[in-house]
């Protein structure tokens, strides 16, 4: 993870070579713990899904807290939410994402919430989960060849189904469809925790 990404002037994050946005979803209700000197912040704003990552843009700014970036890599425990009185939600934890000469006993996930309070989640709850999975079959597979950088590897994951799918039903006004081009200055390159549950879930 990653606490306020770099930016556009306009909010849209700015992407990682070989990145490729997809979906955009407005009206999202965000909840995330352990932020320095901040704890659980929770905010309203705009989620943008990218083939390696996930971001939350904050509508309003405050407290130093403008952005949030979960790598899709990182994620673990994730679960769709349908509570009877609430809204539909994803919860699960995010691994930090720390330099390779850091002690990753020392890592401590932080847990968070996508709410949809304000949105259609249609198109975005089952892109989410199966670009996940794809994430990590593609990591496994690179990693039991040779040593992988993840994030570098999750760069690499193909896109062209979950583009297909997203255009299925773009009847939800809150949501965009983008394809934007990298920056070709953008780099990648830390090591994840190893010890992050390994489970993937489905739907």
């Amino acid at each position: 993870m990653s606490l306020n990404p770099k930016l556009f002037a306009h909010g849209m994050p700015a992407p990682f070579l070989n990145e490729l946005f997809v979906f955009a979803s407005d009206g999202i209700e965000f909840q995330i713990d352990n932020i320095p000197r901040l704890g659980e912040v929770q905010a309203k704003g705009t989620i943008y899904l990218s083939n390696i990552r996930m971001v939350f843009v904050a509508k309003n700014p405050r407290d130093n807290f403008i952005a949030f970036d979960i790598p899709l890599l990182f994620v673990h425990g994730e679960k769709l939410n349908q509570p009877i009185f609430f809204c539909k939600n994803i919860s699960g934890y995010v691994n930090p994402v720390i330099p390779a000469n850091d002690n990753e006993n020392s890592v401590i996930p932080h847990s968070f919430k996508i709410m949809f309070k304000e949105c259609d989640c249609e198109a975005f709850i089952p892109l989410v989960f199966k670009l996940i999975g794809k994430v990590r079959r593609h990591y496994r597979r690179s990693r039991a060849k040779h040593r992988v950088d993840p994030l570098h590897e999750a760069t690499k994951t193909p896109v062209d189904e979950m583009t297909r799918y997203a255009y299925v039903d773009p009847n939800d006004s809150t949501s965009i469809f983008l394809q934007l081009q990298p920056t070709p200055k953008s780099r990648l390159g830390c090591c994840m925790n190893q010890s992050q549950p390994t489970a993937e879930t489905s739907i």
